[in-house]
């Protein structure tokens, strides 16, 4: 983290929390805060870090980047 007031800070995370929110929880409506939970695990579990692609990861998943980088460590 860097000093207070830099706009910089909390980007990625905004970034995550918006497609979640537009990709997920905008679509669903939820009865319980559990049921909620269960389907945020989920959606990040198995699409977030195994499917979807990432312009930030050269437009791959974040799970097939990591592999990527370490097999070539």
């Amino acid at each position: 983290m860097s000093r207070k007031g830099n706009c910089y800070d909390n980007a990625m995370v905004e970034s995550f929390f918006h497609t979640l929110k537009v990709e997920l929880v905008y679509r669903q409506k939820y009865s319980t805060r559990e049921e909620a939970r269960r389907s945020i695990e989920q959606y990040i579990m198995s699409f977030y870090n195994n499917k979807r692609l990432h312009s930030s990861l050269g437009y791959r998943s974040p799970v097939e980047f990591e592999n990527l980088h370490k097999s070539a460590a």
